[in-house]
């Protein structure tokens, strides 16, 4: 695990530029990302009377891989839901400083807020943005999850990451399947595959995107498996993120015969309950459409 610090403030860059990421609709159906602007770009009206942004940075790099013939799920979603792990923690980080320092006030956060958790990671001297429009760490590649505590501490801040390490590589832009990343560092999110297939909601997903889906059911890690930085990723050690054996095993075939009731039962603690037995049934047909994944 990772740790910086920042000082909470208003984010004034990031605010326009997620305002021009906004006009120009990358965010597609995600109407949250649109509600509760200024608290997304300012802590302080979030937590009020917060001091410091806390951000950590939790590795669930696997050391196993899918068989040949499973649909692609991304390996962040192989294990128990990562909010649920990460939750308890920064609770547990919460209780730890006002048992070490008295009472304090603060909130802990992991993609469940509008917080610009790569934004603070970035401040608090974690790592940069790549050009995949992840957060960029030279020790450990990207295959993170990021958890930001607001807290009323006011705490010594951390030098902001002020260099990228890009340099003129761009796989990750090469590599996208539906061409999302427009520009470095921006992704329009509508394009995205994973987006396609746990955010988009509707019955079908538009067939010219569909069919560049490359196999992948649930999430999309290509942009992270072509960056060079990611040769430095090294295995967890959470046992929650053990991979569920259907994750990796199960054949396209096989998912098209599960039942919701089966998927109910075996994804019930998974993020991948977030799409529910309906919306991996319809990337499921997305993935079989194209010809990838084995249909005994």
């Amino acid at each position: 695990m990772s740790c910086g610090i920042a000082t909470a403030r208003r984010l004034d860059d990031d605010a326009r530029r997620l305002e021009a990421w906004l006009s120009k609709g990358y965010h597609g159906s995600m109407g949250y990302m649109e509600r509760h602007f200024d608290m997304r770009v300012d802590p302080r009206l979030l937590v009020p009377g917060a001091k410091s942004v806390i951000t950590l940075l939790y590795n669930y790099f696997p050391d196993v891989q899918q068989t040949a013939d499973a649909p692609r799920i991304a390996r962040y979603a192989w294990g128990t839901d990562y909010h649920y792990v990460i939750r308890e923690k920064l609770n547990e980080l919460l209780a730890e400083l006002s048992t070490q320092i008295g009472a304090i006030e603060g909130r802990g956060f992991v993609d469940s807020a509008p917080v610009l958790e790569r934004s603070w990671a970035v401040n608090s001297g974690l790592g940069w943005i790549g050009k995949n429009g992840n957060l960029l760490n030279r020790q450990t590649g990207s295959f993170f999850f990021i958890a930001t505590l607001i807290t009323d501490l006011p705490l010594v801040p951390d030098a902001p990451f002020a260099t990228s390490h890009c340099g003129t590589c761009t796989r990750c832009i090469d590599a996208c399947p539906t061409k999302a990343i427009t520009a470095p560092g921006v992704v329009d999110g509508s394009k995205c595959i994973s987006y396609l297939t746990i955010e988009l909601k509707d019955a079908l997903i538009p067939n010219e995107l569909q069919q560049k889906m490359d196999g992948w059911m649930f999430g999309c890690d290509v942009c992270q498996e072509v960056c060079p930085w990611n040769r430095f990723s090294k295995p967890h050690s959470e046992p929650a993120f053990t991979p569920i054996p259907e994750v990796l095993n199960l054949s396209i075939g096989e998912w098209e015969a599960m039942t919701e009731t089966q998927f109910n039962k075996v994804f019930k603690n998974s993020p991948m309950k977030r799409s529910k037995w309906k919306g991996v049934m319809r990337n499921v047909q997305a993935v079989k459409s194209n010809g990838a994944g084995d249909t005994l």
